[in-house]
């Protein structure tokens, strides 16, 4: 379970382009929880995320999963429990190295034993099988330097390594956005087996609202640092993409007009 209490970040603070990105956020996800985030650009969302990872710390406000106040606990060290993926299929990776030496790595995550030791034949064998289940063909191309692989071949690869140590809880920042709508819709399947088979805890950043409609079992909205939005249960299984239009504009007194998301649906 992840807990946001009282969240706050201002950066330039005192100064022409002081910015408010997080103001106040209280949030609870809860363990099966898999939450979806809409805003527009600077409403905070990949500023929550770096919050939650480590990327800086909080002005004011705690992090909390499963119990641990990890507020002030390095970023390398959230990293054996948090894991992300980013748009660009180009993060996350070590790009002159094997899939299966990134695997390797992955798997080492919070452990205490070489990479030497990490992989015994039953790890390879079982990892072998995941990427089959991908139906990329990646379990026959252990030895490719990950570097050659197509974007949604290396975002496949990432999310398997983001989720094969068994995060407590998992982030998703747009990690279709640069893939073609087929490739999306590929890897988009992906992810929902991977967060069911483990019960992950997921929260996903997408500018797509009915895709943040259809996937999870949670909506949330953010405008300006804040959650203005919090949708789940019966409200959310019946709302259409017009119903949440509505709801925005109720809240904010005026209309969405960010092109990315308006455009962005079928």
């Amino acid at each position: 379970m992840l807990e946001l209490q009282h969240l706050s970040k201002t950066f330039a603070k005192g100064t022409v382009n002081e910015h408010t990105a997080l103001d106040g956020i209280d949030f609870t996800l809860n363990n099966g929880d898999f939450v979806t985030i809409l805003g527009s650009n600077g409403a905070g969302k990949s500023t929550l995320f770096n919050a939650i990872t480590g990327a800086f710390w909080p002005d004011h406000g705690s992090v909390l999963l499963d119990g641990e106040n990890i507020t002030y606990l390095p970023e390398y060290k959230r990293a054996q429990k948090i894991g992300i993926l980013f748009q660009d299929p180009m993060k996350g990776t070590a790009p002159d190295m094997t899939i299966a030496e990134n695997l390797a790595l992955a798997y080492t995550r919070g452990r205490r034993f070489p990479l030497a030791r990490a992989l015994q034949k039953r790890d390879v064998d079982d990892l072998r099988d995941r990427l089959a289940a991908f139906g990329m063909g990646l379990e026959n191309r252990m030895k490719m330097k990950v570097g050659l692989l197509s974007g949604g071949q290396r975002q496949a690869m990432t999310l398997l390594m983001a989720t094969v140590a068994r995060p407590k809880l998992l982030l998703l920042d747009e990690h279709t956005a640069a893939l073609d709508p087929a490739t999306a819709e590929k890897v988009l399947a992906i992810t929902l087996t991977i967060v069911r088979e483990q019960h992950l805890p997921t929260m996903m950043i997408t500018h797509n609202m009915q895709s943040a409609l259809a996937m999870g079992n949670r909506t949330l909205m953010m405008e300006a640092g804040k959650i203005i939005l919090d949708i789940s249960g019966e409200e959310r299984a019946h709302l259409q993409v017009e119903d949440l239009l509505h709801l925005y504009s109720g809240k904010q007194g005026k209309m969405l007009d960010n092109d990315r998301m308006l455009l962005s649906q079928p």
